[in-house]
């Protein structure tokens, strides 16, 4: 998260606070004031959002909205708010569900759509942004190719357990924090996380062994 908490208070003390806050000032009126102070929660938990919505959209632009419709959805709904459940946690829920819809609506406008040509879709931008930091434009490719790879396996992932696997390895939340942003419980996560990481692995197996017959094809 990015900005200092309110009044020194701890962050998720901090975030309780402010929501509880704007929702005073919704309830009775006062817009201004309410939108003034929602801006410390969106300065707090703008930078995470996008890194979490980035992880699902793989398409800048497309994170950048569905981080922008969460937090107008969240401060829509700040009402439904309860302070027992922290701020991040509610949002990121919100968040994570925009995220899916927006990937079951792309789906099903591709259904209807000519394939883009190879290397002009989203997972270029994804390896691009990911790429790696070798020596040499070979060592470079390599780890694109590798991180296009593992966006395409990411991609094929049912949505449960890509959730579990992002929110795990890229934001390294325990399996008791995954469950509190997910509303999964504590046993299924962890069975979801073993489910995609053993799905990850014969994906990308798949597509080592797929580049290997096509080099040998290339080269032989």
């Amino acid at each position: 998260m990015t900005g200092a908490p309110a009044a020194g208070l701890p962050g998720r003390e901090a975030d309780s606070a402010a929501a509880s806050a704007v929702k005073a000032s919704q309830a009775e009126g006062r817009h201004a004031e309410a939108r003034e102070r929602y801006a410390e929660l969106v300065g707090r938990h703008q930078r995470r959002a996008a890194r979490i919505a980035f992880h699902y959209m793989r398409d800048a632009a497309e994170a950048d909205e569905a981080v922008q419709d969460a937090f107008v959805k969240a401060y829509s709904h700040l009402a439904s708010f309860r302070e027992e459940l922290p701020f991040e946690v509610w949002f990121t829920r919100i968040l994570i569900n925009g995220c899916l819809d927006r990937i079951k609506a792309r789906s099903r406008r591709e259904r209807w759509i000519a394939p883009l040509p190879q290397g002009a879709s989203g997972e270029r931008d994804f390896a691009e942004r990911t790429a790696g930091s070798g020596p040499s434009p070979e060592d470079e490719l390599l780890a694109k190719e590798r991180r296009r790879a593992l966006a395409h396996a990411l991609g094929r992932l049912p949505e449960r357990q890509r959730s579990v696997f992002m929110l795990s390895h890229y934001e390294g939340c325990t399996s008791r924090e995954v469950s509190a942003l997910t509303g999964l419980n504590e046993s299924t996560v962890r069975v979801h996380l073993f489910r995609a990481i053993r799905r990850l692995r014969s994906l990308l197996g798949e597509a080592a062994a797929a580049g290997s017959r096509e080099n040998r094809r290339v080269h032989p």
